[in-house]
C-alpha cells in the first residue's frame, strides 16, 4: 500500500476538472489534481522513493512498491520550456515524501496563460486500486491525495 500525498498547497479538485482530456479522461491513470495556491513555492515528493523521471514541468517517483506518482505541474506548462521552473533534485536520486523537487511559481504559469492546475496520477492503475481520493477539499503539501493498493 501506498499512501500519495499532496506535492502542493492548494485545492483538490479532481482530475475531471483538469482543462486537458488526456488527464481528465484517466488516459494516463487514476488519482486527483490540485488547484494550487497562487504563490511561488517548491513541489516536493508525494512518496518516498527514486525520481525515475524530471522536467521542469513535470516528475516521477517510484515507490519502494513499485508505484510510479507522475505529478504534472500546470497544463501544456511544457510549452514554457522551463521558464519560471527550477529543478533542485537529479533525475535518479532517492527522494523522501515531503523533499522539494521544483520550485515554481503558478501564478507565472496563469501569467504565461497556462492552467495552474496539477494532476497527481497514479501510472499504470486501475480506478479500483485508490481508495480515500481528496476532492473538494483544501490541502497542504503533505496531506494525504490518495491511497494506493
Amino acid at each position: 500500500m501506498t499512501t500519495v500525498t499532496s506535492p502542493i498547497a492548494g485545492r483538490a479538485v479532481g482530475l475531471s476538472a483538469v482543462p486537458d482530456p488526456v488527464f481528465a479522461g484517466e488516459m494516463v491513470g487514476p488519482g486527483t489534481a490540485v488547484d494550487p495556491v497562487r504563490r511561488a513555492g517548491a513541489a516536493v515528493a508525494p512518496v518516498d522513493g527514486v525520481l525515475v523521471s524530471l522536467h521542469p514541468h513535470a516528475f516521477v517517483v517510484v515507490s519502494p512498491e513499485g508505484h510510479g506518482v507522475l505529478t504534472h505541474l500546470g497544463i501544456d506548462t511544457v510549452q514554457l520550456n522551463g521558464e519560471g521552473f527550477e529543478l533542485l533534485v537529479q533525475k535518479g536520486d532517492t527522494v523522501q515524501r515531503g523533499d522539494a523537487i521544483v520550485h515554481w511559481d503558478p501564478s507565472g504559469v496563469e501569467a504565461a496563460g497556462k492552467s495552474a492546475v496539477c494532476p497527481v496520477v497514479a501510472l499504470e492503475a486501475t480506478a479500483e486500486a485508490l481508495s480515500k481520493v481528496a476532492s473538494d477539499t483544501d490541502l497542504k503539501a503533505g496531506d494525504t491525495l490518495f491511497v494506493w493498493q
